[in-house]
């Protein structure tokens, strides 16, 4: 979610400190925020911590627990990993009620303060109301500018928070009314699971691009981004929430709203590429079997004479596996990552900060020295990262290093939820595949085609005139209005301070 602040609006002073730093050469793409929702059961707040363990992938930065007891709501907001802080009995006891839901946020530039944490609460005519959200309101500038001028406080730089005025001032006797009348004001991708007294409601943007599912645990039920997140519970997954549906959970059980018209469903494709986690399953498709034929198809396209195929970790791991079946040569941990190092690590002089590259990733030289490898990677974004690796490789005694990419060269931004730099900061966008390859120091380069994607997900090519995914960072392909984009300054441009939740 672009989370936006311009000069002379009211509302959120940037008087608090950022209590993260980021790493300024992190240079990976990054889903936002992922979400959780528990209607029915007596340990409400204890099974959303546990969902959003298991969704912790989707951000590492701040995480939060609404609940509600019948009578009261309760909220716990943090900054940081889940675990660092939904761990005790004395913070889940007091998250009373049977209802709650959660959120797991990743930002990416300015202060991560804690007024931006979700699930953000509000207390409107009809009640009190949490919301948290997975995605992107791409006209929240204009709505926001717009509600400025007629009167509203933002106490927050979240475009989340856009709906939560949206709703104060919308039409309809019933939540789930006004509910619907304020996402009819709103573009863009959302996931979004919400509290309003005892009732979770669950909302999904009408071409289905950021995920949300139906899961049971006993006579209880969840929302939940990835069906992971049931797993780690013990529910049972029930059904996917379809694109444009809006659901309703309460003592009369699910009620479905479809106030849209009709729109074939576009999925990310990236959630299979590399947001969700290996063992979730996606429109029916397990994500770590779809990645390994992902590899599988970049063989075929592109093979390589090599002794070695060597993943990049760990998301490179399950397209490495179906690469090396392919070519029949061995698969090798030629690259040993370190999970102790936080992104959150600065490297304070420039001769410390070329090296930190080695703090997340070491050359296993048993493996490679003297070997021609190739290395599989999910994605290249900036490409300092690959231009890295294929030195150390090379430092380590590699003969020849090779790159092969499971995905297509991206081209361009995303507006819908994930963090994608500037678009002249993309290399695919700059650069030449052979021009690509010199960057890098690489004996050779490929990707990924945009129909061998699509051949790996099961369909004989992409149909230009009726996509099944949200493609758009390849193909250029945006299945919504931008309108912040196109009506106002790029999101990626703006002067004022801009986040990401």
């Amino acid at each position: 979610m672009v989370m936006v602040q311009r000069p002379g609006e009211p509302a959120t002073a940037m008087s608090e400190p950022p209590s993260v730093l980021i790493d300024s050469e992190d240079d990976r793409l990054h889903e936002e925020c992922g979400v959780f929702g528990v209607w029915g059961h007596p340990d409400a707040a204890a099974i959303t911590a546990l969902g959003l363990h298991a969704l912790q992938h989707r951000g590492q930065e701040a995480c939060g627990i609404v609940t509600y007891d019948g009578d009261q709501f309760h909220s716990e907001r943090r900054m940081g990993l889940v675990g660092d802080h939904f761990n005790s009995v004395k913070i889940i006891d007091r998250l009373r009620g049977d209802v709650a839901i959660g959120h797991v946020r990743y930002s990416t530039s300015g202060a991560t303060i804690l007024r931006n944490v979700q699930p953000l609460f509000a207390d409107l005519a009809s009640g009190g109301f949490a919301l948290a959200h997975n995605g992107n309101v791409t006209n929240a500038y204009g709505l926001r500018r717009e509600l400025i001028r007629d009167g509203a406080i933002f106490q927050s730089t979240s475009d989340t928070e856009v709906i939560l005025h949206l709703m104060a001032r919308a039409q309809g006797r019933r939540v789930v009314e006004r509910f619907i009348d304020a996402l009819r004001q709103i573009e863009g991708a959302y996931g979004l699971v919400n509290l309003a007294n005892g009732t979770l409601i669950g909302a999904r943007d009408p071409v289905g691009i950021r995920p949300l599912l139906i899961g049971r645990l006993d006579n209880a039920y969840i929302l939940a981004s990835e069906t992971c997140a049931l797993d780690i519970v013990g529910a049972k997954f029930v059904r996917e929430v379809e694109n444009g549906e809006i659901v309703v959970i309460n003592e009369d059980g699910i009620q479905s709203h479809r106030p849209f018209p009709i729109r074939p469903a576009r999925p990310c494709i990236f959630e299979f590429i590399y947001f969700a986690r290996p063992d979730s399953v996606i429109g029916g498709r397990n994500v770590y079997e779809v990645r390994k034929a992902m590899g599988q198809q970049l063989a075929l396209e592109a093979p390589c004479d090599v002794d070695v195929v060597v993943p990049i970790p760990d998301s490179g791991v399950p397209s490495a596996l179906g690469y090396s079946r392919v070519i029949e040569q061995p698969f090798e941990y030629g690259i040993i990552r370190n999970h102790y190092v936080g992104r959150t690590f600065i490297e304070p002089e420039q001769r410390i900060r070329a090296l930190g590259v080695k703090l997340k990733h070491s050359a296993n030289r048993a493996v490679i020295e003297g070997k021609r490898i190739v290395l599989i990677d999910d994605s290249v974004v900036r490409g300092t990262t690959s231009k890295k690796i294929v030195s150390m490789m090379k430092d380590a005694g590699a003969r020849e290093v090779h790159m092969r990419i499971a995905c297509p060269e991206i081209k361009y931004g995303d507006y819908y939820g994930i963090d994608t730099p500037k678009p002249s900061e993309l290399l695919a966008a700059q650069m030449s595949t052979e021009e690509m390859c010199a960057y890098m120091g690489a004996d050779s380069l490929a990707f990924l085609s945009v129909d061998g994607l699509y051949r790996a997900m099961g369909y004989e090519q992409r149909d230009p005139m009726a996509p099944i995914f949200t493609d758009h960072c390849f193909t250029g392909d945006y299945p919504t209005n931008l309108s912040d984009l196109h009506g106002q300054e790029p999101v990626h441009q703006l002067s004022f301070l801009a986040e990401v939740t």
